[in-house]
Parts: structure tokens; sequence; C-alpha cells
């Protein structure tokens, strides 16, 4: 019988795979670790790219912060402003109003008949004193008051004979309020608060 020796033909293909597997083995680690380190480079580029990002965000956060901290100081300015020429122009409106007042209650004096002796306005309110000869001359220049549109609530506080001179005359004291405020070019025009 003849006899066949398998054995070298085994430890040969064992060598083999032996060999083939380190190979392969090796490809994977190289593929493995170009994996990587494609991988790492990727996401070093992805990292510089957000770090500029972040940079450029930052320096325009700054600029921006920059900027609303100089609106808000116009805005401050702004306010500050606007206060002051309300003031203005509450003083340029309330600069004639005297005048216009006492000029349309002594338009609505009763002359020879009447005559005042204190006047006092404050915000809303008129506090006029005088003399007159008589109640129909002081009732009178009450219906006057009421009707000139400029003024409501007209009370009579006090109504005394007072002897000047041996003359009886009537002291007589009006409380009024003012509705409107007073158009310093023509006080015939009146414009409602």
């Amino acid at each position: 019988m003849i006899r066949i020796n398998l054995l070298p033909f085994r430890k040969a293909r064992k060598k083999e795979n032996v060999r083939q597997q380190i190979s392969i083995f090796f490809l994977a680690l190289i593929f493995l670790t170009l994996g990587m380190s494609y991988l790492a480079v990727s996401l070093n580029r992805k990292i510089q790219d957000m770090d500029s990002r972040i940079k450029t965000s930052t320096k325009q956060l700054d600029e921006l912060t920059v900027l609303t901290k100089e609106i808000d100081e116009i805005k401050k300015k702004l306010d500050v402003l606007k206060k002051k020429t309300a003031v203005i122009k509450n003083l340029e409106l309330n600069r004639k109003s005297s005048v216009v007042l006492l000029d349309t209650l002594t338009s609505m004096v009763i002359p020879g008949r009447m005559w005042f002796t204190s006047l006092s306005a404050l915000s809303d309110t008129v506090e006029i004193n005088g003399l007159a000869l008589d109640n129909k001359t002081v009732a009178d220049f009450m219906i006057q008051l009421e009707g000139s549109k400029l003024f409501s609530s007209v009370n009579l506080k006090t109504l005394k004979q007072q002897a000047i001179k041996d003359v009886v005359l009537k002291n007589f004291e009006i409380s009024c309020r003012k509705i409107v405020v007073l158009d310093t070019e023509s006080p015939d025009k009146a414009v409602k608060k």
C-alpha cells in the first residue's frame, strides 16, 4: 500500500492561514488607523471651524453690546430731551395763559358797577374777590362766567355788605374751575384738556 504524507501540506496550509490572518489583521489595523485619523482630522477641522465661529460671534457680540449700550444711552438722553421739551412746551402754553385769563375776566367785568379786589388762579381753580354795587351785578357777572365756556361750577362763596366811605357795596367771593387751556393767539378760541 502506498502511503502519502499529508503533514507538510497541512503545516503549509496552516502557515498560509496564519499568514493570511496576520495580514488581514494588519490590513484591518491599517484601515482602522486610517479611518480613525480621517475622523480625527475631520473632527479637528470642525472644532477649528467652530472655534473660529465662536471667536467671530464673540467679537460681534462685543460690538453689539457696545452698540446696545450706546443705544441705551441715546434713548436715555432722548427721554430726557423729550421731558425737557414737554416742560418747555408746557411753560410756553402757560406763559400767556395768565394774561389771557386776566384779559378774559376783565372783559366780563360790568364797567362802573363792579371791581376786583383780588384774583388767584391755582392749577384749575380760580378764586375771584371783588366789590359790586348790588346783588344783580354779581349775578350778571356769574352768568357771564358760566356763559363763557371757560369755567365750570361757578360758585358764590360769600356775599356780604360792606360800607366804604359811606357807600354800601357788596363784597363777594366767587370760586370756579377752569375747564380749558386758553389759546394764546385768540382769547375766543379754546382747546379742551
